[in-house]
């Protein structure tokens, strides 16, 4: 595990080479202790005289699966992308493709995720589904064509276990930490970007779900800041293939002490990619989806040694293994949700690397 890349409107930075792992936990729940451990593994550097360290890397969906976090050899910090033009096609081969679950099966896990809303099991859950396409080029250019597509978003690369990289271009923030000031910013509603943007900012369905979002990361962040801001009505950002109903909220920490990565393991997962409850949420996924997430909807990001860091929710993203490349996609279903709506919302959310592999679906 020794690359790492991420590019948002902070700045760029670019590691290499594995200097120190993070621990793994020995506690079922991983992420409980994750910023204590990487507060050791910058602790252990910084001692070893490694001049201003950093932790990188990715953390799972799933609270009990470790993450793939390393203080690296060397870091670069450059300024943020600008936009660029678009690069030849790259060698992926649509006719190939496997979704899981198949179109028709995942409008069904919709119906009965919203029979249980309806139900009172629940107010919303994400439900997500893959696409496999076999891609065996270099991933630099792929990386590249993210950037130039979004080049306001954020956009990275991170090496996994077992040879593999999730690599993506994430429009949502989940919490930065500069100094005492925090900022988060959940995004949840969305149409494709062909579509009238309008209709989000008075549909009931979008707007309930980006309220139940933006309250659970309000309520998860008051308890560390001494003052926080939430604007009362959301706005409308895009990116190269959707529009989303965007909040951005403002704080100061109570304690400066206060790493970002606690930050993000007291967010994490917010409903955007989970639902709420929370536990309610997380079974009923289980029950509905078949596969395993991995790093899918989980974070990729960095934190120095003073506690100052920046982690991303890891969505329009894809993992690739050197022969393809499985790209995933979810929606997030409230009671009034429709199946043939959100599985054409999955299908949109595709097109964030399907476009910058130049290939049409």
């Amino acid at each position: 595990m020794d690359e790492f890349f991420l590019a948002s409107p902070r700045g760029t930075v670019l590691a290499g080479g594995s200097y120190f792992a993070v621990p793994p936990s020995a506690r079922k729940n991983a992420l409980a202790d994750l910023p204590a451990r990487a507060s050791g593994a910058l602790g252990v550097a910084l001692a070893a005289g490694h001049t201003a360290p950093v932790v990188v890397g990715a953390i799972p969906f799933a609270p009990d699966a470790d993450a793939g976090l390393f203080v690296p050899q060397w870091v670069r910090h450059g300024p943020p992308l600008r936009a660029g033009a678009p690069g030849p096609p790259l060698p992926a081969d649509p006719a190939g493709t496997e979704q899981i679950p198949p179109p028709p099966v995942y409008a069904e896990a919709v119906r009965l995720a919203v029979k249980r809303l309806r139900a009172g099991d629940l107010d919303k859950v994400v439900l997500a589904r893959s696409l496999t396409i076999p891609f065996e080029g270099d991933l630099a250019p792929l990386v590249e064509a993210l950037a130039e597509r979004d080049p306001t978003g954020y956009t990275f690369a991170a090496a996994l276990p077992g040879g593999r990289t999730l690599l993506g271009a994430s429009p949502e923030l989940l919490v930065s930490r500069s100094g005492r000031t925090v900022v988060a910013n959940p995004l949840a509603g969305s149409a494709p970007r062909g579509a009238d943007p309008g209709h989000l900012m008075t549909s009931a369905k979008d707007r309930r779900e980006h309220a139940l979002v933006v309250d659970a990361v309000a309520a998860a962040l008051r308890p560390y800041c001494s003052t926080l801001s939430v604007p009362e009505q959301p706005s409308l950002v895009p990116t190269a293939s959707m529009w989303h109903l965007s909040t951005r909220i403002a704080g100061e920490l109570a304690d400066p002490a206060t790493t970002s990565l606690e930050l993000a393991a007291a967010l994490h997962p917010t409903p955007a990619v989970c639902g709420t409850p929370t536990d309610a949420a997380r079974q009923l996924i289980a029950e509905l989806e078949p596969f395993d997430r991995g790093f899918y909807t989980g974070l990729v990001g960095w934190q120095d040694a003073t506690g100052d860091g920046e982690w991303v929710v890891a969505i329009r993203c894809a993992v690739a293994d050197g022969t393809a490349l499985t790209l995933y996609a979810g929606a997030g279903i409230v009671a009034d949700s429709d199946p043939d709506a959100e599985l054409a919302e999955t299908s949109a959310k595709f097109r964030t690397t399907l476009g910058a592999l130049h290939v049409a679906r």
